[in-house]
């Protein structure tokens, strides 16, 4: 499976009030692993810049002045993104900016007809994943990274090349994550076959006899403790869950 991690800056929240993007960034992947292919592209709005969306961002006017307009690199992108799973973080904002684009392009070509994204891409939102596997709790990329343990110590202003970076992690982690296949010398077609059916796992075959492995269960005083702990963890999570609300 062919996956496209992708995030946008953009001049402000609603493309329906002339709000334009300002940034993209994507990387590739293919069967859950990185290709290092990655796509990258500063982009002039055509428009101010709002001081209160550069402090998010940290891209000004200037910094976009001399960059290209979307038409210019619009097929380029959508030679990146087309056909793939697009993996993104609260994914109608970025559609819907790119879709907005690629409209207004459209009524300026009479070939080709760029879009709309959804027609040729899967869109997988991380942001309605997330409130699905952790209800009640906060769900941002930030708030993510420190419930996987992920390192965004580096992130002090959004970018969408490294916010992409970052997400695919957090997708990844959220998923399974990324491991290899660890095999024993089967045949070329147990290969093939392991590959295909067990993407993602870590699979490692062992030569055991009955009887060889011994079964090992709790006392009494362990099993108290144990579910001592579960009860207290569940309690601190009411507690984290409440102050979130």
């Amino acid at each position: 499976m062919r996956q496209v991690i992708l995030d946008t800056e953009t001049t402000g929240i609603d493309p329906k009030d002339g709000h334009r993007l300002v940034e993209i960034g994507a990387i590739e992947m293919v069967n859950r692993r990185f290709t290092g292919r990655t796509y990258h592209q500063y982009i002039n709005p055509e428009r101010h810049i709002d001081a209160e969306v550069v402090a998010v961002h940290g891209i000004d006017d200037a910094r976009v002045a001399n960059e290209p307009v979307f038409a210019k690199i619009a097929d380029e992108f959508w030679a990146f993104i087309e056909g793939a799973e697009l993996v993104i973080h609260n994914a109608p904002f970025d559609v819907g900016f790119i879709d907005h684009e690629l409209g207004m392009l459209n009524q300026q070509r009479k070939t080709p007809v760029l879009g709309p994204v959804r027609d040729h891409c899967a869109v997988l939102d991380t942001l309605t994943m997330a409130r699905a596997m952790h209800p009640g709790q906060r769900n941002s990329l930030d708030a993510l990274c420190k419930r996987y343990d992920i390192d965004n110590g580096h992130r002090v202003l959004h970018g969408a090349l490294l916010d992409s970076e970052i997400l695919a992690e957090v997708y990844l982690a959220m998923t399974g994550g990324q491991t290899a296949l660890t095999l024993d010398a089967a045949s070329a077609a147990e290969q093939e076959q392991a590959d295909t059916s067990t993407e993602g796992l870590s699979i490692q075959r062992l030569a055991l006899t009955p009887g060889q492995l011994r079964v090992v269960r709790p006392t009494e005083a362990e099993q108290v403790a144990h579910k001592a702990k579960c009860e207290a963890h569940q309690l601190k999570w009411f507690e984290g869950a409440a102050s979130d609300a």
